[in-house]
């Protein structure tokens, strides 16, 4: 222990070398945002569908694109990323170089392309790969694909192996801290390693280069980099409110807090829908009341849809509405998550 202290203190008191504190740190920072900034866009979805629907529905390539920028920005005017840039460090290339180049110099070309895609490509494909494994793990379990699937044993063992493969990655990403800590490696994270560059603090001459930069650019140049320099400086400002917020939301959506909820947010029961054709929707009815009006057949895995109230087959009603994003009898807009599986006492 007293050794562990003592490699965090020689750590800390390097001239260059950021803190493991620090590097963690920085890491956090862009996650604490993300999170924020898709539950304003989720609300603003569900107050009005038509106008910021798409926002909801692609946020995820909307804030890639906005990262993309913003990395960008901070790569090529400090050679850092916003995060790292927000703790006074920067990025240079690895090698027994002894004079260290200036923030405003920027990374080779070769570092800086890497690093750019490093930095918001891996995270983007991470995310976007434990949706399609959460997706898949929900079709599994309520057998949306029928039996005879060729590709069923492909996702099942896909699925069987990621739990180990996710850990494996975390696990490098461990390792890498605790060599870190140690003395025994330059990086703090895998991805720098692969982008080729370590992480130092920004000195007196960075600081002042970098105000030189920022005075001796044009009056056009001058407006744009202080207007993406207020919007950084604003969404940085804002990460502790953002957290204070995602606290008092955890808090306000928590399983023991619902039922005040309830009180306080109940509203009577919706008239049916006025622009319902009675006549269509009588055609598309059964008359067998157990009976799917989509497959026609007697329902399986009975679930209703919250948005209408009609009950169909799971499997039917999880194809609809993944393809179509509306009730198949009233049109209504339908997502997945309105899905509510039915128990009925005889099962």
């Amino acid at each position: 222990m007293a050794e562990l202290g003592a490699h965090l203190t020689a750590a800390s008191a390097g001239d260059d070398r950021p803190s493991i504190f620090e590097a963690v740190a920085q890491d956090s920072l862009m996650a604490a945002l993300k999170p924020a900034l898709q539950h304003l866009v989720k609300v603003l979805a569900e107050s009005n569908p038509g106008r910021y629907g798409f926002l909801w529905h692609w946020f995820d390539e909307i804030y890639v694109l906005l990262d993309l920028l913003l990395q960008q920005h901070y790569l090529s005017r400090c050679s850092a990323s916003f995060s790292e840039n927000f703790y006074s460090l920067k990025r240079i290339p690895v090698g027994d170089c002894r004079q260290q180049p200036l923030a405003t110099a920027g990374l080779p070309k070769r570092q800086h392309w890497k690093s750019l895609l490093l930095l918001v490509l891996v995270p983007y494909l991470k995310g976007k790969l434990e949706k399609l494994v959460s997706s898949l793990r929900e079709e599994d379990e309520y057998s949306i694909h029928p039996p005879s699937s060729s590709w069923k044993r492909f996702y099942r063992a896909f699925l069987a192996a990621y739990p180990f493969v996710n850990m494996t990655w975390e696990g490098w990403f461990l390792v890498q801290q605790l060599c870190y800590i140690l003395g025994k490696a330059q990086h703090h994270s895998p991805m720098l390693r692969l982008a080729g560059v370590r992480l130092v603090r920004l000195t007196a001459e960075d600081i002042q280069a970098l105000e030189k930069k920022l005075a001796g650019a044009t009056s056009m140049q001058s407006a744009v980099k202080k207007a993406l320099g207020g919007i950084a400086f604003s969404l940085s400002s804002g990460l502790s409110v953002s957290v204070f917020f995602l606290q008092f939301l955890d808090w306000w959506y928590s399983s023991e807090n619902q039922e005040a909820i309830k009180s306080l947010t109940a509203l009577p029961t919706p008239p049916p829908p006025v622009h319902l054709d009675h006549g269509a929707s009588s055609a598309l009815l059964p008359k067998l009341k157990t009976m799917c009006p989509l497959c026609r057949k007697i329902r399986v895995n009975a679930t209703a849809l919250s948005t209408s109230g009609f009950v169909f087959c799971y499997r039917c009603a999880y194809s609809y509405v993944k393809a179509h994003q509306r009730c198949p009898i009233t049109g209504y807009a339908t997502e997945l998550q309105h899905l509510v599986k039915l128990y009925s006492p005889e099962s």
